[in-house]
């Protein structure tokens, strides 16, 4: 049956331009209504990819840490000549650039000087060894500056900029404890629930990480949105995570719980025991 909900009210919830009333009534049917939750779901990919668009700003210590990863890396450099030298003197010099475009051009020229260094390398006998470390090397880096970007954007106070932040995570992965914590952090403390919500569905490409199954468990009865509540409930249940089930029975003595998402719960917990 098709769903009859005002489809413009996705967007307005997606802005943050409900009432409190009106969002906690919207979440509601958001979930319970599949309709609904797939159409949202493509509402974000497409302001995610409109917020693509436009340059991150960095975090005040992001040149501290950016250039301390390039002296290390000129230090392991100079009992070798090499093209890519040159290249990493031009990232040197792109820092005096504006702070907004700095990581963004970075990146490009490191990607640049992957290929550069590449076919370079080729064309010299011998240098497989060599291309190896060199392409293990930048690659290490361009991986260093994703999680960078990614801290720095959570960081940001416009909730699309945090939400395009998250979105950094389906680029990495393999992600160090500091990533895994600031996407806890967010799930647990961000006041949008648009970027809670994707952030706990970035969090799900991590569920084989100990810390981070932890984390979900620990999160269930921080959660006050019924759109996440009903989508956690979905991952433990997804996860087969019986750990959840005493966070999920703390979560029901919540006197404000709203009945469809209790009653989720209680199906939720009996699957999973």
């Amino acid at each position: 049956m098709k769903c009859e909900n005002d489809k413009e009210q996705i967007t307005l919830w997606i802005n943050n331009e409900m009432t409190e009333a009106e969002r906690n009534a919207f979440e509601i049917h958001l979930a319970e209504c599949a309709e609904c939750r797939q159409e949202l779901k493509a509402e974000q990919r497409i302001w995610n990819l409109m917020n693509e668009a436009a340059a991150p700003q960095a975090s005040a210590d992001m040149p501290v840490r950016f250039q301390a990863m390039l002296e290390d890396y000129k230090e392991s450099q100079q009992s070798r000549s090499n093209p890519v030298s040159g290249f990493i003197e031009k990232l040197r010099q792109l820092w005096t650039l504006q702070p907004g475009m700095q990581l963004a051009y970075t990146i490009v020229l490191v990607v640049i000087g992957l290929g550069f260094g590449y076919l370079i390398n080729r064309q010299s006998p011998n240098s497989g060894y060599a291309n190896k470390q060199e392409i293990t090397a930048l690659n290490k880096e361009v991986h260093e500056m994703k999680e960078m970007m990614m801290l720095s954007l959570l960081e940001n106070p416009s909730a699309s900029e945090r939400i395009r932040g998250v979105s950094y995570t389906s680029e990495i992965k393999s992600a160090n404890k500091e990533v895994i914590d600031a996407l806890l952090y967010t799930l647990d403390n961000d006041q949008n629930v648009n970027v809670r919500l994707v952030t706990l569905e970035a969090l799900s490409q991590y569920s084989n990480d100990a810390a981070v199954r932890e984390g979900l468990v620990h999160s269930i009865v921080k959660q006050d949105s019924p759109l996440l509540q009903s989508a956690m409930a979905d991952m433990m249940l997804k996860l087969q995570e019986k750990r959840s089930v005493q966070s999920f029975k703390k979560l029901l003595q919540q006197k404000d719980l709203d009945n469809s998402i209790r009653g989720k719960i209680e199906q939720t917990i009996t699957k999973l025991i």
